[in-house]
């Protein structure tokens, strides 16, 4: 087994919560150990890709042909591309992901598929990202881009560059384009040091959690659409916005926002 394969990564540990099959023993141990301390992580990653699944489904049918799809991990089940696609077959996503491993498998995923494509990239360099030749190649940042962000910042400790990259990420691309957001909350997470610990000594990436405000505060230069930043397993588009205080374990706060 190589290098990579022996170390966990945060694509794989996801892959586990979800049930998937795309990892590794060291993948499922880290893993195991962040479920033994929160045991509602597996349901709160279920929650946070069937947010994604609606949000995808919800811009594809607002008009969206096009997605930029950064800290994808391995576009198994629900990919983005196959949930567009059911709307509008000819449907480009470009994934990006830091870990080399997911990467390989992707395009092992994608090989023949000449409407989407993996590459390797940081959210924390968007502008090595929207400026990588083959997602320049796929997408037209002419039009609107749906970009979606989930489970990816949390990964990004730095408060300032987190915010920072989704600035630039704005920045490049059109009016029109929406946003889909989803990060760990702190209001589950009162004994992050235990997960914190997992994540910096058995990965590469190093996480953290944000409040609902800090995560709210991501949306900055969008219009936020409704229902606001909720629970994933509250958000439903368009519906009335709420706000629920009560943390319990909902685990990751989510988001859509629009470029206006």
């Amino acid at each position: 087994m190589s290098d990579s394969r022996k170390a966990a990564t945060a694509a794989r540990m996801y892959d586990y919560y979800l049930g998937g099959v795309h990892n590794f023993p060291a993948d499922r141990e880290a893993a195991d150990a962040v479920i033994e301390r929160f045991p509602f992580i597996p349901g709160a990653a279920r929650a946070n890709r069937a947010f994604v699944v609606n949000a995808v489904r919800h811009l594809s049918e607002s008009g969206i042909r096009q997605f930029l799809d950064i800290g994808s991990g391995i576009p198994t089940v629900d990919n983005v591309h196959s949930i567009a696609r059911r709307i509008h077959p000819e449907t480009r996503v470009a994934y990006v992901d830091i870990d080399p491993v997911a990467v390989a498998e992707s395009m092992e995923i994608l090989e023949g598929d000449d409407c989407a494509l993996a590459v390797r990239g940081d959210v924390q360099q968007p502008r090595a990202v929207v400026g990588h030749t083959e997602v320049r190649r796929l997408l037209d940042f002419d039009q609107p881009i749906g970009v979606i962000l989930a489970a990816v910042l949390h990964f990004v400790p730095e408060h300032r560059v987190a915010d920072d990259a989704v600035t630039e990420l704005i920045g490049s691309v059109a009016a029109g384009s929406h946003f889909v957001v989803s990060h760990s909350a702190a209001e589950s997470f009162r004994l992050f040091t235990a997960t914190e610990d997992v994540y910096q000594r058995r990965t590469s990436t190093p996480g953290t959690v944000r409040t609902r405000a800090e995560v709210e505060r991501l949306f900055t230069g969008l219009e936020l659409l409704d229902p606001g930043v909720v629970w994933a397993q509250e958000w439903r588009p368009g519906a009335v916005t709420q706000r629920v205080d009560n943390p319990g374990a909902g685990g990751i706060w989510v988001g859509v926002g629009r470029k206006p």
